[in-house]
């Protein structure tokens, strides 16, 4: 092999080492952000990936609870420079890695300079160690939500058939188009009574979306109505470890073949960098 391919091949290589970002968000709370987050990360995981799920949201956070992680830390711990993201990082079901959110914090815009600089360094390494970062956003269109939103790869907005469900995320994508976002918007439909159902939801918001915003928006999967989720939850497992053979994990599965979870290709800046960037 020549110099010059020897060289190209090294760029390739540190630009394939960055870990893809994904973005779990919708503008309307109770629609099953988290356990769709916290049942990604486990089949990601099973599907060979590692993967890290980060809880941003900063005073509400449950995916400790869907998770069963009883680590005391979490992210204020490391905001306040009491411990290093090692001491936060907790080891969930199927070796998926968990960041715990923090609680009563109500606005990360609201950290000192010492506590940012702090953040960045910290969180920056989580790419250079995993294939597949997983965000689950607070809900509604905060700034924080549209700023870990903004930095990634791929936002996927969570809807329900209910009405006031749609119309919300089709105001989580009116909001990152608005703020120019260039990664892949990709919806999921969940508690749906059919996939019939589902994808009827999907195509009703796309085309809004496409006609509206002049954007495409992807269709992530639907995910079906199962009460064995709530049952799941009660008993602090990921349904899809809890019934590995139920609809709703056959559900999971193919939302996880969907997405895909190659490297981020040519990636020019440091997700957690724009995050920053984004607030401050």
């Amino acid at each position: 092999m020549s110099e010059q391919a020897l060289q190209l091949k090294e760029v390739i290589d540190n630009c394939n080492r960055g870990a893809k970002i994904i973005t779990i968000s919708s503008g309307k709370g109770g629609v099953g952000k988290s356990n769709i987050a916290a049942n990604l990360a486990v089949c990601l995981s099973a599907s060979g990936k590692k993967v890290v799920l980060v809880d941003a949201d900063m005073s509400l956070g449950n995916i400790d609870v869907i998770m069963n992680c009883c680590g005391k830390y979490n992210i204020s711990h490391l905001l306040d420079g009491r411990k290093t993201i090692e001491d936060i990082i907790h080891t969930g079901p199927q070796g998926v890695d968990v960041i715990c959110g923090a609680s009563g914090m109500e606005n990360l815009a609201d950290i000192s300079e010492f506590q940012r600089q702090r953040m960045l360094k910290e969180l920056s390494r989580l790419q250079e160690d995993y294939d597949v970062i997983l965000i689950d956003n607070a809900a509604g269109i905060s700034r924080s939500v549209i700023g870990f939103c903004i930095a990634c790869h791929h936002s996927l907005v969570v809807t329900t058939p209910e009405a006031t469900a749609m119309t919300d995320a089709y105001a989580m994508i009116k909001v990152l188009v608005k703020n120019g976002f260039q990664g892949r918007i990709s919806l999921i439909v969940n508690m749906a009574d059919s996939i019939v159902e589902g994808r009827k939801i999907y195509r009703q918001i796309s085309k809004v979306a496409t006609r509206f915003l002049g954007v495409n928006v992807y269709d992530a999967g639907v995910l079906l109505k199962d009460p064995r989720l709530c049952i799941a939850v009660r008993n602090r497992r990921p349904v899809v470890l809890a019934y590995p053979k139920a609809p709703i994990t056959r559900c999971f599965a193919a939302l996880t073949s969907k997405l895909g979870t190659s490297p981020a290709v040519l990636q020019q800046q440091n997700f957690f960098r724009k995050v920053a960037d984004y607030f401050f």
